[in-house]
């Protein structure tokens, strides 16, 4: 699997997004990314072993406890491919904004 067909399928699920905006706040333990589900921590271990794999977590080493940080490599691979298509959108509507001014005035220009 690519890349960001990985990326994609990770954040598919609303836990491991939540988990990933958790961890936009700093580095967190298992049990502090547990705390806010009604989930086993062996579920929230699954997750988080999709987000490593995905490379979008990693785990560190310190002391007794494996604390989680985000990795935001693969987060601006989404973003960028993301772009292209707003740069779409943001044409189609501007284009879309032309077409209504000129409806606009056309029905101004009647009416006079």
């Amino acid at each position: 699997m690519d890349q960001l067909s990985a990326t994609f399928a990770a954040l598919a699920d609303p836990t491991r997004r939540a988990i990933i905006a958790r961890l936009t706040a700093g580095e967190a333990t298992v049990n502090e990314l547990a705390a806010p589900f009604d989930m086993s921590l062996p579920a929230v271990s699954k997750h988080l072993k999709v987000l490593e794999r995905a490379g979008l977590i990693s785990r560190g080493r310190n002391a007794q406890w494996r604390p989680c940080k985000l990795e935001a490599g693969p987060l601006k691979e989404v973003a960028d491919w993301a772009e292209r298509y707003r740069q779409f959108w943001e044409g189609s509507f501007d284009r879309l904004d032309n077409y209504l001014k000129e409806i606009q005035q056309k029905e101004t220009s009647n009416d006079a």
